[in-house]
Protein backbone atom coordinates (compact mmCIF):
# COMPACT_ATOMS: atom_id res chain seq x y z
CA UNK A 1 0.00 0.00 0.00
CA UNK A 2 1.36 3.90 -0.78
CA UNK A 3 2.41 6.09 1.40
CA UNK A 4 -0.34 7.99 2.95
CA UNK A 5 0.10 11.99 1.59
CA UNK A 6 -0.37 15.50 3.45
CA UNK A 7 -1.64 18.18 2.53
CA UNK A 8 1.35 20.94 1.91
CA UNK A 9 -1.07 23.80 2.45
CA UNK A 10 -2.41 22.65 5.38
CA UNK A 11 1.45 21.63 6.75
CA UNK A 12 2.44 25.37 6.71
CA UNK A 13 -1.04 26.41 8.47
CA UNK A 14 -1.75 23.99 10.93
CA UNK A 15 0.61 22.07 14.12
CA UNK A 16 -0.51 19.14 15.86
CA UNK A 17 0.27 19.22 19.76
CA UNK A 18 1.24 16.71 21.57
CA UNK A 19 -2.30 15.88 22.70
CA UNK A 20 -3.26 15.37 18.87
CA UNK A 21 -5.09 18.61 19.26
CA UNK A 22 -5.00 20.63 15.86
CA UNK A 23 -3.00 24.66 16.47
CA UNK A 24 -4.05 27.22 14.07
CA UNK A 25 -3.58 31.11 13.48
CA UNK A 26 -6.43 33.67 14.06
CA UNK A 27 -8.12 35.06 10.88
CA UNK A 28 -8.76 38.89 10.46
CA UNK A 29 -5.12 39.80 11.01
CA UNK A 30 -3.73 40.41 7.98
CA UNK A 31 -5.43 43.97 7.04
CA UNK A 32 -7.27 46.54 7.60
CA UNK A 33 -5.91 47.01 10.75
CA UNK A 34 -6.79 50.81 11.35
CA UNK A 35 -10.41 50.28 11.99
CA UNK A 36 -9.87 47.63 14.90
CA UNK A 37 -9.46 48.30 18.57
CA UNK A 38 -5.78 47.94 20.23
CA UNK A 39 -7.63 44.85 22.50
CA UNK A 40 -8.77 43.40 19.29
CA UNK A 41 -5.83 43.13 17.35
CA UNK A 42 -3.59 41.73 20.44
CA UNK A 43 -6.07 39.04 20.62
CA UNK A 44 -5.80 38.26 17.43
CA UNK A 45 -1.86 37.76 17.50
CA UNK A 46 -2.58 34.59 19.67
CA UNK A 47 -3.20 31.11 17.96
CA UNK A 48 -5.64 29.00 19.08
CA UNK A 49 -6.74 24.93 18.48
CA UNK A 50 -9.74 24.03 15.78
CA UNK A 51 -12.80 22.91 17.08
CA UNK A 52 -13.61 19.27 17.92
CA UNK A 53 -16.53 19.70 15.32
CA UNK A 54 -13.73 20.11 12.25
CA UNK A 55 -11.20 17.76 13.89
CA UNK A 56 -12.02 14.85 12.13
CA UNK A 57 -11.26 17.11 8.38
CA UNK A 58 -7.77 17.84 9.73
CA UNK A 59 -7.10 14.08 10.22
CA UNK A 60 -8.12 13.28 6.64
CA UNK A 61 -5.16 16.64 5.72
CA UNK A 62 -2.64 15.40 8.31
CA UNK A 63 -2.27 11.50 8.74
CA UNK A 64 0.91 11.99 10.33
Amino acid sequence: MPKMKSNSGAKKRFKKTATGKIKRRQSFHSHILTTKSKKRKRSLRKSTLVSEQEQHKFDVLLPK
